[in-house]
């Protein structure tokens, strides 16, 4: 089982923040990533829609033999627990535990910002774990609908998306934030932007780099570690074509990447 392949996956291109991350800290573990972008934005779901979604999500990864799971997505573990998803069966990781505990130890003003899809600021789980870690803390929540589909479309440094973040962090800087919370994993796609918005006194948490370091973490103590001396394989899944994904995903690693279409609904 050592040996078998880490699966992550999201709505789109977000969950790549993740996978980045994981090729620095876990640089021989094989990875098997899912893009679900024949469905994205997740954000824009309703809670009944997310909870098929992640089963669909889930199985794919576990038909191909991972030995954990990361939802690399806000959304899903903000709004689908792990206890709801069945026949499970290996190690699960989402993005809001170490997150959130990343933004509490990092912020000394505990004014801590969470920008997020719509759906994800809608179930507070965020907001929520902070206080119940921290009822000092003081959060402010705004949801970003619009991130999503122009990140998926390429738009990572231009004044389309420059534009875009000025209006959604406008409240967030009123609100005197030491800490922001990138709260989907597509955010850190964008972070030079965010960053030279915010200023350089804010500090940006990345979930996609937290939760790939959870992941390092459970792995190390499930001794689940791979035994495999070489680099680690990586190959990508999405659900409708590659075109926009390809794009995104040459910005973020510097090369092409082998990724598939399989053009299907993901339950087939």
């Amino acid at each position: 089982m050592n040996n078998m392949a880490i699966g992550v996956f999201d709505s789109g291109v977000g969950g790549l923040s993740c996978v980045k991350e994981l090729l620095h800290c876990l640089p021989n573990e094989d990875i098997k990533y899912l893009g679900d972008t024949l469905k994205m934005p997740y954000g824009m779901k309703t809670v009944e829609e997310l909870h098929l979604l992640a089963k669909n999500d889930v199985e794919f990864l576990k038909r191909r033999g991972v030995k954990l799971i990361a939802a690399a997505c806000g959304t899903i573990s903000s709004n689908v627990p792990k206890e709801h998803l069945e026949n499970l069966n290996v190690p699960f990781v989402d993005v809001i535990n170490p997150t959130v505990n990343a933004a509490l130890n990092q912020s000394k003003t505990k004014r801590i910002g969470i920008i997020a899809t719509p759906a994800t600021v809608k179930s507070d789980c965020m907001g929520q774990r902070i206080k119940s870690i921290d009822s000092s803390a003081q959060v402010i929540s705004i949801g970003c609908a619009d991130f999503v589909p122009l990140i998926e479309a390429g738009h990572i440094d231009d004044d389309l998306i420059r534009n875009c973040a000025e209006k959604y962090l406008s409240q967030i800087k009123s609100f005197n934030v030491d800490t922001l919370i990138l709260g989907c994993t597509h955010y850190p796609i964008i972070s030079k932007v965010i960053g030279e918005i915010m200023g350089s006194e804010v500090a940006l948490i990345d979930s996609g780099k937290e939760t790939a370091l959870e992941v390092k973490r459970v792995l190390e103590q499930m001794h689940l570690l791979t035994e495999n001396s070489s680099n680690g394989t990586s190959k990508f899944y999405v659900t409708s074509n590659t075109e926009n994904f390809d794009n995104v995903a040459k910005i973020f690693f510097e090369k092409s990447v082998n990724v598939k279409s399989i053009l299907m609904d993901i339950k087939e």
